[in-house]
């Protein structure tokens, strides 16, 4: 349509369609008040009507008792009208005349309700837990009675009504109850329960011809297998492999599986009858798939491997885990775990020269990476190797030999193994080659000094009571390892069990001077507490005062407190805290120590539980805010990158009229409390 024809485009007023077109956006920027979806949603919870809810009504005499039974009854009857098929509301119309122990008016909402829906489980199951709640047995029996006529095969009615006569000690009734059930051929866990009620009457006769009755009901493979399991637990011998023969003879091709044998198998050799169940095993074998007897295999060759008389099938099985093993081995030489499995296998046959060769074999194949990564699993050949010589064999010079050749291959100076250098010691302390063993313990702490392998020389020194030696190895494990806590503790720790406090305490004093220490707190802490064990409490102080000297850490001035606390020193902990708070005054970027200290401080005037100091130092406690700041980065604080939120603490002194605003609060409150006494 041309131009020209839209300007003639009128509508039956006459007026033109053109120019009633809306007008086009002339602004395309947003505007200044935007409105989140946030705020939407709060506007509709604001705006939305809540529920009405009547109100609750108290009733004060018969009257009122009547009519607010009226109203109800005409409520649930309105609604089993309208809903005649939801029987949750026949059900709860019958528990309401219940509860007002209208028994009548009960039974007939559920009769009505059954009328319904006469297949419905629930509604028979309520109506019946209504008449035994109330001790209405007759009754019970009755809807009991309707309910199994009608479903039979519904198993909760015939359990409960059982249960319900084994209750009232009506033993002959319940077993009739039973017997009408099996009657219906129900599954397996009703005949349990039927055996289970006859266990508890002591009726062992019974037992056996439910079971029999059972398995005449159900003649599967599983079924006279739990027969069978029951005549031996009866310890009916001959009744139990009767049952098994029986089996086979009834089954047939369905009696052919592995656990028919296993279970007949295992049966025989209980009562030593070893020939019959080696011929059962043989039999199953040969009429079952080998792809489906896997278990029968493994269980016929354990029967072999303990009752048999030849040691062929033993070789046979050594020989088929030697060639998978070796397979393994083939595809991978670097399979420590497949040479761990066959040492292991060849250590079961008790043959030295094989566990050796096996041994040998394996620690030939030396990892090709100098990494520790790739030794930590082939170290252990070497270990299990010389374990094997030591307690197998009985030949420990073979044992060290074998410990002499790991230690010479493995490259120590790349990496080292303390375990390998520990347990070459202690073997040659067992075989009390004391001088070798120092001789040992000296070469790995002149190739590869190591922290255990010190703690391991000294312990062991220790206990052949040899002070000297000990003491000189702590003082050469401090010059290998001068910047490591460790030495420097354990030997001051040493001294101190020799109550030689003043060696301790030169120690520690050394250890604070080496400016080079890893983690110096720990042996400030060690020191401190030694100290306090020893009761050299002024000590303690001091070394708290040149601690602070070299750093005012906020946990320092709380540990300093806690020590003054600790030893009922009230006005040293106060005086403590109170320097400590001095310290953090006036530097903003210690409020969050100020706000620790102070927090801290709180908790312990609270077990104290001095009232005035706890007020006194609430009234300190501050403010925490929630602020934000510009995000910088170093060396670039030119270009913006947003903000970020912070927690800043604000004080009582920098915020006097917070400080007001708090004191009128605590005020109100004690005049709350106040009345609160004088009316109580």
């Amino acid at each position: 349509m041309s131009i020209a024809e839209q300007k003639f485009m009128v509508d039956a007023q006459g007026r033109n369609l053109v120019e009633m077109r809306p007008p086009g956006i002339q602004n395309n920027q947003p505007n200044d008040i935007q409105i989140t979806a946030e705020q939407l949603l709060k506007d509709a919870e604001i705006h939305q009507t809540k529920e009405i809810r009547p109100p609750q009504q108290r009733i004060m005499d018969e009257a009122e008792l009547q009519e607010y039974k009226f109203r109800k009854r005409i409520l649930f009857e309105n609604r089993v009208r309208r809903q005649r098929n939801y029987l949750g509301i026949w059900i709860r119309y019958a528990q309401f005349e219940e509860g007002l122990l209208e028994f009548r008016r009960a039974r007939s909402i559920f009769e009505r309700a059954l009328e319904v829906d006469p297949s419905n489980i629930g509604v028979w199951m309520k109506y019946i837990e209504m008449e035994m709640r109330h001790k209405f047995i007759n009754h019970a029996r009755n809807v009991f009675e309707r309910a199994i006529y009608q479903m039979p095969r519904i198993d909760q009615f015939w359990f409960k009504y059982s249960y319900m006569e084994e209750v009232l000690g009506n033993y002959q009734a319940a077993r009739e109850i039973f017997n009408r059930w099996m009657t219906w051929k129900p599954e397996e866990k009703a005949w349990m329960a039927f055996l289970k009620f006859e266990e508890r009457m002591g009726e062992r006769e019974n037992q056996r011809q439910i079971m029999y009755k059972y398995m005449e009901a159900f003649p599967k493979l599983k079924v006279y297998l739990k027969v069978a399991k029951f005549e031996i637990k009866q310890k009916a011998w001959d009744s139990a492999r009767s049952i098994y023969e029986r089996t086979l003879e009834e089954l047939g091709q369905e009696a052919l599986k592995e656990e028919y044998f296993i279970d007949f198998g295992r049966f025989e050799i209980r009562n030593k009858e070893y020939e019959r169940a080696r011929e059962i095993f043989r039999f199953g074998l040969k009429n079952i798939a080998k792809d489906k007897a896997y278990q029968l295999y493994q269980e016929y060759l354990a029967f072999e491997k303990q009752y048999g008389e030849k040691d062929e099938i033993d070789q046979i099985i050594l020989n088929k885990r030697r060639i998978f093993y070796k397979e393994l081995i083939s595809q991978n030489a670097y399979n420590y775990d497949a040479w761990f499995d066959l040492a292991n296998l060849e250590m079961s046959t008790k043959d030295v020269n094989r566990i050796r060769d096996s041994f040998e074999a394996a620690i030939k194949n030396v990892p090709p990476g100098n990494e520790k990564r790739f030794w930590r699993r082939y170290i252990y050949l070497w270990y299990n190797y010389a374990v094997f010589e030591e307690l197998e064999a009985n030949n420990i010079q073979k044992a060290i030999e074998i410990f002499e050749r790991a230690i010479q291959l493995v490259p120590h100076q790349q990496f080292t193994f303390s375990k390998l250098w520990i347990l070459y010691a202690q073997l040659l302390v067992r075989s009390k080659d004391i001088d070798k063993m120092r001789k040992v313990y000296g070469l790995a702490i002149g190739i590869c000094p190591n922290i255990k392998i010190f703690q391991e020389y000294i312990q062991i020194e220790l206990q052949l009571a040899n002070i000297d030696r000990a003491r000189i190895l702590y003082q050469r494990f401090i010059e290998i390892f001068p910047d490591n806590p460790i030495p420097w503790i354990k030997f001051a720790e040493f001294e101190n069990d020799l109550e030689e406090y003043e060696r301790s305490e030169m120690i520690f004093e050394l250890a604070l001077q080496n400016n080079q220490m890893n983690m110096p707190e720990t042996i400030w802490r060690a020191y401190i507490d030694n100290q306090i064990k020893l009761q050299n409490y002024e000590k303690v102080r001091e070394l708290y005062e040149k601690l602070l000297e070299r750093s005012k850490h906020v946990k320092i001035w709380i540990s300093y407190a806690q020590f003054e606390l600790s030893i009922k020193n009230v006005t040293g902990f106060r005086t403590v805290m109170q320097r400590g708070e001095k310290c953090y005054i006036g530097k903003p970027e210690l409020k969050e120590e100020r706000a620790i200290l102070l927090e801290q401080w709180k908790d312990m005037e609270v077990e104290i539980g001095d009232e005035q100091e706890i007020k006194k130092i609430s009234d300190k406690q501050p403010t925490k805010t929630i602020k934000k700041r510009k995000i910088k980065l170093l060396g670039d604080e030119s270009e913006d990158f947003g903000y970020e939120e912070y927690y800043d603490y604000i004080f009582p002194e920098e915020n006097p009229q917070q400080k007001n605003l708090g004191m009128l609060l605590n005020n109100a409150k004690l005049w709350k409390q106040q009345q609160e006494q004088k009316n109580g």
